[in-house]
């Protein structure tokens, strides 16, 4: 039962090997071990990768300064890793109302943190003004 557990855990860990790649060619390569491991397992995330693949490599285009706060700026996963990190050690609840009352909550507690400043933005604005100079002002 505990192999099972650990499973998404590894394969989470590939996916981000994927994303954290330097170049376009490199994360194809991650593309291709994480189906050869994890293809069977997951289908539906292999199928969704090559299924937007044209859409995420743009991102590779960009220096590392700029890809961080590309990634940590995506406000609906954050909520959402947010949410699921509040139920995670919450086997159960006694009725819809409970959980409502608990995201309603956590939602008003992960509202304040978006007005904290974007970690790493100046290093990222200096990348942006150079590599965008006809577009800042």
């Amino acid at each position: 039962m505990g192999y099972f557990c650990f499973r998404p855990v590894a394969a989470l860990g590939d996916l981000k090997a994927i994303y954290a790649s330097a170049t376009v060619e490199e994360a194809e390569q991650q593309l291709a071990e994480f189906e050869d491991r994890w293809g069977e397992a997951y289908p539906p995330i292999v199928q969704s990768w090559r299924r937007n693949w044209t859409r995420i490599i743009p991102f590779f285009g960009y220096p590392p300064e700029i890809r961080r706060v590309i990634y940590t700026t995506n406000a609906i996963e954050s909520v959402n890793m947010s949410l699921r990190k509040i139920i995670k050690n919450r086997g159960s609840f006694p009725n819809d109302e409970s959980l409502l009352k608990l995201f309603y909550l956590a939602l008003n507690n992960i509202s304040q943190k978006w007005t904290m400043p974007i970690r790493d933005w100046k290093a990222a604005l200096n990348r942006f003004s150079i590599q965008f100079e006809d577009r800042m002002l």
